[in-house]
């Protein structure tokens, strides 16, 4: 054989090994958990899920607009609720991408964010603000911590949203996002926000980047239609929504393009429709 011939065989043989693996990208408040408390079923799909990364036939990343904890305590969650193969090099949370976004632009924050996120942004100056940076921070929200940002943004200040999700789920029922104080000082100061988080296509084209697998080959599973679902699929992703944590059974009415969203019950369902995906489109 000759070493041409060889050569083409083994191109051949990885190009395909490559279109044999897939991406997800997981949520994980609403999906994977609400508050201390793990969505039933969702540790044990999570295994299996990672057995098949460990066997090189998916790659996963956790996607994340969780604003509430630093990436060390939001681990520390996630492992002693039992999602103990979640690693950090798997985590894509809106904090780091804004910490990433403000030195890239030599911005220095006036942070409106839980007192527990602040050690994400130790480092960084925070002396003469030139941008307002939020996210939800329920402590923070109150009219004098507000206005002092409004004050920023009227003297030329940039608005920094994490993102802008409208609510979350607690198990006491919804509760109000970030949104709508961001939405809030855009009104009153007339300054657009820059959103980090999801459902921004630059935030899920970073996992996508990282996983190095084409979009169309990349799930998503989520709770929120808009952050995760229609977020995912304008990155060109498969996304699905599951019907739990922020669900509404509003949520199936068809989207802007007319298609209704694909919904499962729950985490664990999302893992055995991926599953039965990928074996259904395995060309060994």
């Amino acid at each position: 054989v000759s070493t041409q011939s060889t050569w083409g065989v083994q191109t051949w043989f990885n190009l395909r090994r490559k279109m044999a693996v897939f991406g997800v990208c997981v949520d994980l408040s609403g999906t994977l958990h609400i508050q201390d408390v793990a969505i039933p079923g969702a540790k044990d799909a999570l295994n299996k899920l990672s057995s098949l990364e460990n066997n090189g036939r998916l790659k996963i990343r956790y996607v994340t607009n969780t604003t509430k904890e630093n990436t060390h305590d939001l681990l520390s969650q996630l492992w002693a609720l039992g999602f103990t193969c979640i690693t950090e090099q798997q985590m894509f949370s809106s904090p780091v991408a804004t910490r990433r976004y403000l030195e890239a632009h030599n911005l220095r924050p006036f942070l409106l964010v839980d007192p527990k996120l602040k050690s994400d942004f130790q480092g960084l100056r925070q002396d003469d603000p030139n941008c307002v940076v939020l996210g939800l921070a329920p402590s923070e929200m109150h009219y004098e911590r507000l206005n002092e940002a409004f004050r920023l943004l009227m003297s030329g200040a940039v608005l920094v949203a994490m993102h802008k999700a409208k609510y979350y789920a607690r198990q006491d029922g919804f509760a109000l996002g970030p949104g709508p104080f961001v939405a809030a000082l855009e009104f009153a100061s007339g300054v657009s926000s820059k959103v980090i988080g999801k459902p921004s296509k630059e935030f899920f084209n970073t996992a996508i980047t990282d996983m190095d697998i084409p979009s169309d080959r990349c799930f998503m599973i989520g709770d929120d239609i808009e952050q995760d679902y229609w977020g995912a699929k304008q990155a060109g992703m498969i996304p699905i929504l599951v019907r739990t944590g922020k669900y509404r059974p509003s949520d199936e009415q068809p989207g802007a393009d007319g298609h209704c969203p694909r919904v499962v019950d729950s985490f664990s369902a999302a893992v055995e429709y991926i599953l039965e995906h990928i074996n259904t489109q395995q060309t060994w």
